[in-house]
Protein backbone atom coordinates (compact mmCIF):
# COMPACT_ATOMS: atom_id res chain seq x y z
CA UNK A 1 0.00 0.00 0.00
CA UNK A 2 1.14 3.30 -0.64
CA UNK A 3 0.09 6.69 1.40
CA UNK A 4 -0.16 9.72 -1.08
CA UNK A 5 -0.99 12.76 0.48
CA UNK A 6 -3.26 14.72 -2.02
CA UNK A 7 -3.98 18.84 -2.34
CA UNK A 8 -7.28 19.94 -4.14
CA UNK A 9 -7.89 23.20 -5.16
CA UNK A 10 -11.69 23.50 -5.54
CA UNK A 11 -12.90 25.02 -9.02
CA UNK A 12 -16.10 27.51 -8.47
CA UNK A 13 -18.94 26.24 -11.33
CA UNK A 14 -21.66 28.75 -10.45
CA UNK A 15 -22.35 28.79 -7.37
CA UNK A 16 -21.10 25.84 -6.15
CA UNK A 17 -17.20 24.81 -5.40
CA UNK A 18 -16.18 21.70 -7.29
CA UNK A 19 -13.86 18.77 -6.32
CA UNK A 20 -14.34 16.82 -9.59
CA UNK A 21 -14.72 13.40 -7.67
CA UNK A 22 -17.19 11.16 -6.29
CA UNK A 23 -16.96 8.91 -3.19
CA UNK A 24 -18.46 5.71 -2.17
CA UNK A 25 -18.51 3.64 1.08
CA UNK A 26 -19.54 4.77 4.90
CA UNK A 27 -20.02 3.43 8.26
CA UNK A 28 -23.31 3.16 6.66
CA UNK A 29 -23.09 1.13 3.59
CA UNK A 30 -23.15 -2.38 3.16
CA UNK A 31 -19.45 -2.79 2.37
CA UNK A 32 -19.93 -6.02 0.21
CA UNK A 33 -20.97 -3.44 -2.49
CA UNK A 34 -17.57 -1.51 -2.51
CA UNK A 35 -15.66 -3.05 -5.82
CA UNK A 36 -12.56 -1.18 -4.77
CA UNK A 37 -12.36 -2.50 -1.32
CA UNK A 38 -10.02 -6.44 -0.70
CA UNK A 39 -11.38 -6.76 1.92
CA UNK A 40 -15.49 -6.73 1.80
CA UNK A 41 -15.88 -6.14 5.39
CA UNK A 42 -14.17 -2.45 4.46
CA UNK A 43 -16.31 0.30 5.66
CA UNK A 44 -13.62 2.90 4.03
CA UNK A 45 -14.39 5.67 1.44
CA UNK A 46 -13.49 5.23 -1.33
CA UNK A 47 -13.32 7.20 -4.55
CA UNK A 48 -15.38 5.87 -7.14
CA UNK A 49 -15.47 8.46 -9.92
CA UNK A 50 -13.00 11.15 -11.04
CA UNK A 51 -13.51 13.61 -13.42
CA UNK A 52 -11.59 14.34 -16.56
CA UNK A 53 -9.95 17.34 -16.35
CA UNK A 54 -11.36 17.93 -13.02
CA UNK A 55 -9.19 19.56 -9.55
CA UNK A 56 -9.38 15.74 -8.32
CA UNK A 57 -7.64 14.80 -11.19
CA UNK A 58 -5.27 17.25 -11.94
CA UNK A 59 -4.32 16.87 -8.14
CA UNK A 60 -3.45 13.31 -8.68
CA UNK A 61 -6.56 11.66 -7.09
CA UNK A 62 -7.43 8.07 -8.67
CA UNK A 63 -10.24 6.05 -8.87
CA UNK A 64 -9.79 3.33 -6.03
CA UNK A 65 -7.74 5.40 -3.91
CA UNK A 66 -9.27 5.77 -0.10
CA UNK A 67 -9.42 8.42 1.84
CA UNK A 68 -8.05 8.41 5.64
CA UNK A 69 -8.40 11.78 6.05
CA UNK A 70 -9.42 15.07 4.88
CA UNK A 71 -7.98 18.16 6.40
CA UNK A 72 -7.00 16.52 8.96
CA UNK A 73 -10.08 14.63 9.69
CA UNK A 74 -10.18 10.83 10.46
CA UNK A 75 -12.52 9.16 7.81
CA UNK A 76 -11.88 5.88 8.53
CA UNK A 77 -14.91 5.79 10.80
CA UNK A 78 -17.40 8.25 8.99
CA UNK A 79 -20.80 7.64 7.15
CA UNK A 80 -21.00 8.21 3.75
CA UNK A 81 -23.66 11.59 4.30
CA UNK A 82 -20.41 12.56 7.16
CA UNK A 83 -17.97 12.21 4.32
CA UNK A 84 -19.31 14.03 1.36
CA UNK A 85 -19.79 17.27 4.18
CA UNK A 86 -16.45 17.39 4.96
CA UNK A 87 -15.29 17.26 1.90
CA UNK A 88 -17.80 19.92 0.02
CA UNK A 89 -17.58 22.50 3.53
CA UNK A 90 -18.58 25.69 1.47
CA UNK A 91 -15.69 27.59 3.25
CA UNK A 92 -12.86 25.78 2.48
CA UNK A 93 -10.95 26.00 -1.41
CA UNK A 94 -8.60 23.72 -0.55
CA UNK A 95 -9.14 19.97 0.31
CA UNK A 96 -6.04 18.10 2.00
CA UNK A 97 -6.38 14.76 1.41
CA UNK A 98 -4.47 11.59 2.83
CA UNK A 99 -5.15 8.66 0.62
CA UNK A 100 -3.91 4.69 0.70
CA UNK A 101 -3.62 3.48 -2.87
CA UNK A 102 -2.96 0.15 -3.47
CA UNK A 103 0.93 0.13 -5.73
CA UNK A 104 0.91 -1.30 -8.98
CA UNK A 105 2.66 -4.52 -8.20
CA UNK A 106 -0.96 -4.83 -5.84
CA UNK A 107 -3.31 -4.40 -8.24
CA UNK A 108 -1.25 -6.91 -11.48
CA UNK A 109 -0.86 -9.70 -8.08
CA UNK A 110 -4.90 -9.04 -7.56
CA UNK A 111 -5.98 -9.18 -11.65
CA UNK A 112 -4.02 -12.75 -11.73
CA UNK A 113 -5.20 -14.12 -8.78
CA UNK A 114 -8.53 -13.29 -10.28
CA UNK A 115 -7.66 -15.28 -13.71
Amino acid sequence: MLTQRIEIHKLWDGDNLILGFSIGGGIDQDPSQNPFSEDKADKGIYVTRVSKGGPAEVAGLRLGDKIMQVNGWDMTMVTHDQARKKLTKKNEDVVRLLVTRRSLEDAVRQSMMQH
